[in-house]
Formats: C-alpha cells, structure tokens, sequence
C-alpha cells in the first residue's frame, strides 16, 4: 500500500481552544484514514461536503477491564440465544449503520465512507461484531478500526431489543481479555455515558494512542473462527478466551 496519505497536523497546536475540527480536505484511502487514526483524528462529515477531520477535546473511551454490562442486558442475553460472530460480515453491518435512524433523516456514513473503510478491513485493520437471530438475520452489530491496540468504535446499529449493546458487550470482553487500555468511543452521548464510557483530555488520549499503536495488532481470526453465542456469553463471560 502507498504512503500518499498527507500529514495532519498536531491536534493541539492546530486546535488549540479545543473546538475539535482540526483540518479540511484529502481523501478516505486506507493510508489516509491509517494516519488519520494514528494521530488521533477521524473523519465526520455530512453527505456532499468537504472531509473534516476531528479530534474531539475531551475524548470519549471506555475501559474494558472495568466495563459492567447491565442487570437488563445479562436478563436479555440470557433469554434470547442469538448466534454473536466475528468479522463475518463487515460490509453487511457498515451498511446497516449507514441506513437513516429515527432521530434523523442523514447519516454521515457516505458510499465514499463505506468504500474506505471496507479497504481498511481487507488489509486487517478493521473488525465487525454482528448479532444474528434463529432465521439466521442479521438484526445487531457495530464496526471499527485497529491500529495495533489502539481499538476505535465507529457506529452500531440495533433491530432488536439490546442486539448492539450484546455486540458492545462481546466487545468489551475481547477488549479484557487482550488487555486493551480502552475502546475510543470518539465523542460523548448520554448513549455511550449510560453504557459506561468516560471522557479524557486529548493531551491524555493522544500520549496514550502512541504507546497502544506500536504494540501488535489484535489477532481477530482466533475470534472470527469461532461462532458465539449471547445465553452462552451471559452466563460465562470467559467464553471467548
């Protein structure tokens, strides 16, 4: 892969009032979006508009090794056996995200987003955790980046009752059990605050991402071999080990 990708400038020193865009322009290749990340930025953007380029201050994360799923979501998985799989259907659940919601009429989820980050999942630097119901329908799931153990959510989508908060748990299990400091959960929402996240000042998120970007890429084929199940999940959360 070519390194075209142009270098974005310092968060901080382009972005010093904290108000989170921190440049405008390039393009959504894979060694665009691998640098992007990699300094802490990320695209959001609307349909027909220039690529923006963020960093939010604070920053949005989750730790998996404190990470509590809820009384109601255990009940749920417990009752419900869906089958939960790994990287089975990346492009599958992008698209699920990209279709609008309720609460909005846009999604930011552009073919041009589509077509990126589906790249950066064939070269091994995405993930997808899909939810799947007994007429084998895929009804839940969320997609990200990873960047050695840096662990970047993107979107989720729910058709069912809890589905993606089963994807978001199953995540946080991979999380604990590869010792991830933290999932980056990029802004905050009362959603993601009701789910566990925190928030952290940039200059923190930023000194942290360089040391969890040079350790080894998380190895997602031991997990995407495997079929899993949310009863099974719920009542031994090492399951995935």
């Amino acid at each position: 892969m070519q390194n075209h990708a142009p270098i974005f400038p310092d968060p901080e020193l382009a972005d010093p009032d904290g108000e989170g865009l921190i440049c405008i322009g390039g393009d959504l290749q894979p060694s665009t979006l691998l640098q992007a990340y990699s300094h802490g930025l990320f695209p959001w953007f609307n349909e027909g508009e220039p690529i923006c380029w963020w960093s939010p201050e604070p920053r949005c994360i989750i730790q998996p090794q404190t990470f509590k799923p809820s009384k109601s979501l255990i009940r749920t998985m417990k009752k419900q056996r869906y089958r939960i799989s790994i990287n089975h259907a990346f492009e599958d659940v992008i698209r699920h995200c990209a279709l609008p919601r309720a609460y909005a009429n846009e999604t930011w989820i552009s073919e041009d987003i589509i077509a990126g980050y589906i790249q950066l999942f064939e070269l091994g630097f995405g993930y997808s955790i899909e939810v799947w119901n007994e007429s084998q329908e895929l009804i839940g799931g969320l997609y990200g980046v990873n960047i050695g153990h840096g662990c970047f959510g993107e979107s989720m989508f729910s058709h069912a009752t809890d589905v993606s908060k089963m994807a978001f748990y199953t995540l946080m299990l991979i999380g604990k059990h590869e010792n991830l400091p933290w999932i980056d959960c990029q802004l905050k929402n009362d959603h993601l605050l009701s789910l566990g996240a925190t928030t952290i000042s940039r200059t923190n998120y930023l000194k942290s991402l360089q040391d969890v970007i040079k350790q080894p890429n998380i190895d997602w084929k031991k997990y995407q071999n495997r079929v899993f199940f949310s009863d099974t999940i719920a009542i031994n959360q090492h399951v995935l080990k």
